[in-house]
């Protein structure tokens, strides 16, 4: 479904440029769910980015099912592949309500049947007519999270790009939405790019995985491999070592006494 050749993203001009993706390649398959992984920084959603066609400056080779991307995209490619972004409150426009936020992607594209259409997506990401007519500033981040999941799902995409979808929310909240998710794309046969730095959200979500490091893929591994802590990289066992928080018995054992 998705092929990244050699892609390259670079920021500012002569000395002052910043090479934020490095020549990386992967390949997504149909139906697949795949983790770009990394700390802050390593270029994980300046690709994301450059595949939503959100930033232009960018070289190499993309395809998403069969169809090479170019620096412009077209409503079908946009029809074709939604993104869901990190933060919820910035996301949904603060004055429109979750009509007008829904409505506004299908009055582009020229799709009929709208208040059903609304109607149904609301009920899929499990909030229902009752929002229809409710501002952002009425909701609680999980609610916006998923008004954000009903603006992208309501084109009736085929792949949907998730830039760390709940860093912003509650712990309480974060399960809830990875399983609506879950849900969804298997109800709708959906392909995921999913970015985060958090292991344990790969592990839940992701078939396979590329971890970043500056820019660069340094290590390709399934879901499997990383819950066996089978890493070949020691940037990707440091992650994973980061992962598991604080170990109070490897603390003791650092500990000194004179």
């Amino acid at each position: 479904m998705i092929e990244v050749g050699n892609l390259e993203v670079s920021f500012g001009e002569g000395a002052a440029v910043i090479r934020a993706v490095r020549g990386i390649s992967f390949e997504v398959a149909a139906g697949e769910t795949f983790g770009l992984v990394g700390e802050s920084g390593s270029g994980k959603s300046t690709v994301l980015r450059a595949l939503s066609g959100l930033n232009p400056n960018w070289s190499g080779a993309m395809h998403v099912d069969g169809q090479a991307l170019g620096k412009r995209r077209s409503k079908a490619f946009h029809k074709l592949v939604q993104m869901v972004f990190q933060d919820p409150y910035g996301s949904l426009h603060p004055r429109h309500t979750v009509d007008r936020v829904l409505a506004e992607p299908l009055a582009i594209h020229g799709m009929v049947d709208v208040d059903r259409r609304i109607e149904t997506a609301l009920v899929e990401v499990g909030l229902g007519p009752a929002f229809r007519f409710r501002y952002p500033h009425q909701l609680s981040g999980g609610q916006r999270q998923r008004v954000a999941i009903a603006r992208a799902l309501i084109l009736e995409p085929k792949v949907l790009l998730l830039d760390e979808p709940t860093s912003s929310l509650d712990v309480s909240v974060q399960a809830e939405i990875l399983n609506l998710l879950q849900r969804l794309k298997r109800e709708r046969g959906l392909t995921f790019i999913l970015v985060t730095h958090n292991l344990a959200v790969v592990a839940h979500m992701c078939d396979r995985l590329a971890v970043m490091n500056a820019g660069r893929i340094v290590e390709e591994m399934d879901v499997a491999e990383l819950r066996r802590g089978e890493a070949s990289e020691a940037y990707t066992r440091q992650l994973f070592n980061a992962s598991l928080g604080y170990n109070r018995a490897r603390a003791r054992e650092l500990i000194t006494f004179e």
